[in-house]
């Protein structure tokens, strides 16, 4: 896979991009003002359409200056695109600052769009699973 059709939606609406050549995101610009307030989140326009190649998926990941400086989290992190979604891509964006508001300019990088492969498995019921190192251990199992 060498190309992700995108589809500009409005006006002003920007082509995901890397930020590095070699990065594995691709940065998303909203496209539409903002404010979220302290505490609150935002489903923000980015003013795109994109058509996942089959057999992978978008996964929208958060920004992590926008995490440090503002403390700007994704509320669904990571969001999934299937590939057969057409519609516009929005982001769910919360704000976990509890004092300051964050404000959003259209152009303002949002987010990050990663297109993986995935395995499309069907899943059949099993009477006994086969065993493994790890088995049942869950949260906390490797100590720590």
């Amino acid at each position: 896979m060498d190309e992700l059709r995108v589809r500009l939606l409005v006006p002003g609406a920007v082509l995901p991009a890397r930020a590095h050549p070699g990065d594995a995101g691709l940065d998303l610009h909203a496209s539409e003002p903002a404010v979220i307030g302290a505490g609150e989140r935002a489903a923000i326009g980015t003013g795109i359409a994109v058509e996942i190649p089959d057999g992978h998926a978008g996964l929208v990941l958060p920004r992590s200056g926008n995490a440090l400086r503002h403390g700007i989290a994704l509320v669904n992190a990571p969001g999934l695109i299937d590939s057969g979604y057409r519609g516009e891509l929005r982001v769910l964006l919360l704000n976990t600052d509890r004092e300051r508001i964050f404000e959003i300019e259209p152009g303002d990088r949002i987010a990050q769009l990663l297109v993986v492969p995935f395995a499309a498995v069907d899943p059949v019921e099993a009477i006994e699973l086969s065993e493994s190192e790890r088995g049942a251990g869950g949260f906390g199992s490797s100590g720590g």
